[in-house]
């Protein structure tokens, strides 16, 4: 697909987003969008595409560091619970709880007891979200190995890029494998009936983020429309003179 025409269809599609938090704010609904992937599989990149043109006061951008010591006494899902969104309101998570099921079980982060909990108490977590209204959608960015090395070699390589390529990165290069058995492990153990993962190939990330915002777009029954342009009426306006004392205050 050439720029221009994924140009033309993120714009329809990003019109047709609009139309559906109208319809969420309406209708006061609770919707998770929630994003896991390798690093460099454009998680970033698909959220900025999808809150582009949204109303920003009834949507959140979730993205946690490492947690603090306070956080690190608490129950797991604790520092998750208070981000939920509320009526009306859409909550993205650029990474989520699951870091413990890929990074914290991968680099050793959670002990092998921390993660075999996790992965028993989280369907019981997201079905308890689901009972309060909460709308859950699980998307998996998949990349290849050779998209990943790509990503990263032009990360390097360019300037306003670099800060993204951090020494944890640089580490998990050559723990593919073992990322991707942490990755099938909680596929088999979090998908569920009530919340299940939804894989995204973004090996491409035009037609990576057509196919995500599509199927984001088709998890909800709400009336697409064709919006006419409209005119502003006419109003009559009492013209000022600029003033002088203000001159100086001016950006040239």
């Amino acid at each position: 697909m050439n720029k221009k025409e994924y140009k033309k269809e993120l714009k329809k599609l990003q019109a047709e987003l609009v139309q559906l938090q109208s319809y969420i704010i309406k209708h006061g609904l609770k919707v998770v969008l929630l994003f896991e992937g390798r690093d460099s599989a454009g998680k970033g990149g698909s959220i900025k595409r999808i809150i582009d043109k949204l109303n920003p006061n009834h949507v959140r951008v979730v993205a946690k560091g490492k947690p603090t010591d306070a956080e690190e006494k608490q129950w797991y899902f604790q520092r998750w619970v208070k981000e939920m969104p509320s009526e009306g309101e859409i909550v993205l998570f650029d990474r989520s709880w699951y870091t413990r099921a890929g990074v914290e079980s991968v680099m050793g982060f959670a002990t092998q007891a921390q993660v075999s909990n996790f992965l028993e108490d989280c369907p019981a977590f997201e079905k308890s979200l689901v009972r309060q209204g909460v709308i859950v959608l699980k998307y998996w960015l998949s990349i290849t190995h050779e998209t990943q090395e790509q990503r990263f070699h032009e990360r390097l390589n360019k300037i306003t890029k670099r800060w993204k390529l951090s020494p944890m990165d640089l580490k998990s290069r050559s723990m593919w494998r073992e990322y991707t058995k942490a990755k099938e492990i909680m596929f088999r153990e979090t998908s569920t009936d009530h919340c299940p993962w939804y894989v995204v190939d973004n090996n491409c990330k035009r037609t990576g983020r057509l196919d995500l915002i599509r199927h984001i777009l088709s998890q909800f029954d709400f009336e697409r429309r064709n919006l006419e342009p409209k005119v502003l009426p006419p109003v009559k306006v009492h013209r000022c003179q600029p003033n002088p004392e203000f001159d100086g205050l001016w950006v040239n």
